[in-house]
């Protein structure tokens, strides 16, 4: 049973947006991390904006697809600290590793195939 509908997911991508950006400050990232993290806000706003669903601005993608740009992207931000080596940086390893996991379960239990009338 999927239990985020659409709209709920919407808002909560602008939520994850919002920490994208307050994180770095919030936590004391260092520069890696902290560039990583606003390019990650930047992108994220992008793809929220412009996919197909109720809280979109331009719907050019569906909404299954970015269902399936989450499903990549939960996993890379775990790997991210190994990647861009800064795994020994206690708060931003575990703020990656949260975010890939929430990113991960939010994608698991979110309806991507929700009765969308905006989109249609």
């Amino acid at each position: 049973m999927k239990l985020i509908s659409p709209r709920t997911h919407g808002y909560l991508d602008f939520l994850t947006v919002l920490i994208f950006l307050l994180a770095p400050t919030l936590l004391d990232l260092s520069s890696v991390p902290a560039l990583l993290s606003y390019s990650l806000a930047g992108a994220h706003l992008i793809v929220t904006l412009i996919s197909g669903f109720p809280v979109a601005a331009i719907k050019l993608i569906p909404f299954t697809v970015q269902g399936w740009v989450e499903r990549i992207v939960g996993p890379v931000l775990i790997a991210a600290p190994f990647v861009f080596n800064f795994f020994d940086e206690i708060f931003a390893r575990n703020f990656y590793f949260a975010m890939g996991a929430i990113i991960i379960i939010v994608g698991l239990i979110t309806d991507y195939q929700g009765n969308n009338r905006s989109y249609q």
